[in-house]
Parts: structure tokens; C-alpha cells; sequence
């Protein structure tokens, strides 16, 4: 399911901009407004969409909706690409976007014991990453020969395949209870049902001071992490005219490779704890930074983008699982987990606007070097709050 999942999530990723810029005859400017304005949607319905795949017990139906409405986006996007319809599907494609990870996180809570919840989302990650890697092959391989158009059908074909894949979940075999954030069982007596149980208030979740610190790592993690791809793309592509796409395209794929054995290392997280995997992916941050700003070889370059994987990999799929740890007992996993997105989807959209103009005032290498301050800062203030202690 994650590996059709990510065909389905992937199948446009660029391809809509380029489509629409070069077949459509949009102008950036057109362009940028809608993908903005669809995009802050989207941060902004993290947290109800996930307050209501917790109360729901039909999750497998809301994963099964979503593929459906993105394939119909998809369809959507390539029949008719006026303003008023390409942003009803960006809307509607953002939005989903809060969907896809939280509810397969959810269902694999309900699938999977607590002792071995490591192991699973580490496996989760790494067929995620499997099949970005793939779709992004076969996307290039039919764009070029059937045409831009021909990628937009991949996503109902391969959202076909993802919902035959999540049908074959057994409902009876996702306990809800442990889905949500609640133990396995229910306690006894006074509160003896599920309904009877309460889950604890939204607002209080950030008052939890494993989850508020959580919150801070992660939007400050992807607030240094996610303008560095763009950057060393552009470092290279300026530094080596002609050559702009092939480099491009390897840096991203030696990060996405470096991701899959990063995921699956994670299995060992409930043998010797949490702390040395996030250690290892908050290091990885600072030490890539540093050497984009003090290198200028392609080779050098590219060879550090190993480091995305091994850290953003490493830290997203590490990510849903110290989740975990923090809200149990509380009911409230997706919602803590939209939060989570929120805060998380902000830091990342504030580094865009910050890093360009960065670049403006004092150029790629200063950049680099102040990104590199924040992870540091990042891994320092992680180790001195102690929640890198914790098992």
C-alpha cells in the first residue's frame, strides 16, 4: 500500500507546473498565486482533517475517498486548464495531502503492536521511498514518449492499484482504539467503552512537553533542510551550464536512495531506543550544509546529498513514531500528528522566503553556512531539552 501510495502522491509532483507553463500557456506569476494559495489550504487543514480520521472508525474509507477525489484532480488538471479549475484541484490536491500520511500512520498503529511500531514505520518509509524512486522513472519515461498529458493518467492507474492494495486491510484486524493514540484495551469499569473514554483536548496536546518540543525540532528542521535541494541544484546548474537537468535529477535521486536503507535502520529503534537515530538524522543537517558552503565540486556536491537521506529520511520516518511515544494515552495521534503538519508545513514555507533572500544580500555560500547554523542549533537545543534521552 505505502509503494502504490507514493505512485499515486508522485505521479504529478512537477509535471503540473511544467504542464501548465508549457501546454497551457500559464504564466509564472499565474502559476505561483495559485500553487500558494492551495498551499496555505492545505497547511491550514491539517489538524481538523486529522481530529476526524481520529474519530473515525472507517479509515480505510477515507484513504480509499482520497485517492479517488486526487485521481479526479489529476483528470481534471489535463481536460480543463483554466484558472477556476486548476485551483479547485490544487485546493482540493493540498488538502489531501493531509490525508495520505496521517491516516496510513494511523491504520498502522492499528495494525501493529507497540513493540513493534519501529520496524513497521520504518518499512512504511521505506516502500514510500521505493515508489517515489520508481514513479519518478516511469513518469520521465512516459512524459517523454507519449507526451506531458500521458503522466496525468498514471495517477488513476496506480490509485486503482492503491485501493485494491488498502481493500485487502481486513477491517476487524485495525484496532481503533490503538489507532487513535489509546491503549490497546479499554480500562475497566467506570470506563468501559470506547465511547465512554474521552479523548483529551485538542489545545492541551501542545502543552505536553514532549510534542511542543517536537513541534519546535521539526519546524526548525525543515525550516534549514527544505530550501537545500533548490540550492545546490541552483549551485550546480550555474556552475555547470547545460548540464542543469542531469544534475538536478541525480541530486534528488541520491537523496531519495539513501533513503530506503536510512528507513529500514529504523527497525532497531526499539533496541537501542530513539536517541542515536535522531541524533544521527539532526547531525546529518549541520555537517550538509557545511559542505555545500565550503565546496564547489560537483562530485563533493552531489556525494553530500547522501546526507539528506540519510537525515530528512531518517527524520520523517523517526517522525510519526516519537509521536507516538509523546500522545499516547491521549487519543488524539492524527490530530497531534495535523498539528504537527501545521507547524511543520510553516517552518518549511518561511525558510523558502527567507533562504531566497539570503541568496539575494550575501550569496549561495553564506546561505549554506547560516542553514548549517540553524540544524546546529537545531541538534544542540534537541540534546539540552532531553527528549533525545528518552527511549
Amino acid at each position: 500500500m505505502n509503494f502504490l501510495l507514493a505512485d499515486v502522491r508522485g505521479g504529478l509532483g512537477p509535471y503540473v507546473g511544467v504542464f501548465l507553463i508549457t501546454q497551457a500557456g500559464w504564466d509564472q506569476a499565474t502559476l505561483g498565486a495559485v500553487l500558494t494559495l492551495s498551499g496555505l489550504v492545505g497547511i491550514a487543514v491539517h489538524a481538523p482533517i486529522g481530529a476526524l480520521i481520529d474519530a473515525s472508525r472507517a479509515k480505510r474509507a477515507i484513504l480509499v475517498t482520497a485517492i479517488v477525489l486526487l485521481a479526479i484532480s489529476s483528470l481534471a488538471i489535463i481536460s480543463a486548464p483554466t484558472v477556476p479549475v486548476v485551483f479547485a484541484a490544487d485546493v482540493t490536491m493540498a488538502a489531501l495531502g493531509a490525508v495520505f500520511a496521517p491516516v496510513v500512520a494511523a491504520i498502522t498503529l492499528g495494525l501493529t503492536p507497540t513493540a513493534a511500531l519501529a520496524a513497521r514505520f520504518g518499512r512504511n518509509a521505506a516502500f514510500d521511498k521505493i515508489g517515489n524512486v520508481f514513479i519518478a522513472l516511469l513518469a520521465g519515461v512516459v512524459g517523454a514518449s507519449f507526451g506531458q498529458g500521458a503522466v496525468f493518467w498514471l495517477v488513476p492507474l496506480f490509485g486503482l492499484l492503491a485501493i485494491l492494495a488498502t481493500l485487502r486491510i481486513r477491517p476487524q484486524d485495525i484496532n481503533h482504539r490503538r489507532a487513535r493514540g489509546f491503549d490497546a484495551q479499554p480500562p475497566p469499569i467506570s470506563h468501559s467503552s470506547e465511547t465512554d473514554e474521552k479523548p483529551e483536548a485538542w489545545f492541551r496536546l501542545l502543552g505536553r512537553r514532549d510534542v511542543a518540543i517536537l513541534a519546535l525540532v521539526a519546524a526548525s528542521f525543515h525550516f534549514a533542510n527544505a530550501p537545500m535541494l533548490n540550492m545546490v541544484s541552483q549551485k550546480l546548474a550555474l556552475a555547470h551550464p547545460g548540464e542543469e537537468s542531469a544534475l538536478t535529477a541525480t541530486a534528488v535521486l541520491i537523496a531519495q536512495l539513501s533513503t530506503i536503507p536510512a528507513s529500514l535502520l529504523l527497525a532497531r529503534a526499539d533496541l537501542v531506543g530513539r536517541k542515536p537515530f535522531l541524533i544521527v538524522a539532526l547531525a546529518a543537517l549541520p555537517v550538509r550544509g557545511a559542505i555545500f558552503a565550503l565546496s564547489d565540486n560537483a562530485v563533493v556536491l552531489l556525494a553530500a546529498q547522501v546526507l539528506d537521506g540519510v537525515g530528512a529520511g531518517l527524520f520523517d520516518a523517526l517522525l510519526p513514531l516519537m509521536l507516538a511515544d509523546a500522545v499516547r494515552g491521549s487519543g488524539r495521534y492524527t490530530l497531534a500528528r495535523g498539528l504537527l503538519g501545521t507547524i511543520q508545513g510553516i517552518g518549511g514555507s518561511l525558510s523558502n522566503v527567507v533562504s531566497g533572500g539570503l541568496i539575494v544580500a550575501a550569496g549561495y555560500n553564506a546561505t549554506f553556512a547560516i542553514l548549517a547554523g540553524v540544524g546546529l542549533l537545531v541538534l544542540v537545543a534537541a540534546w539540552q531539552s532531553g527528549i533525545v534521552a528518552r527511549r
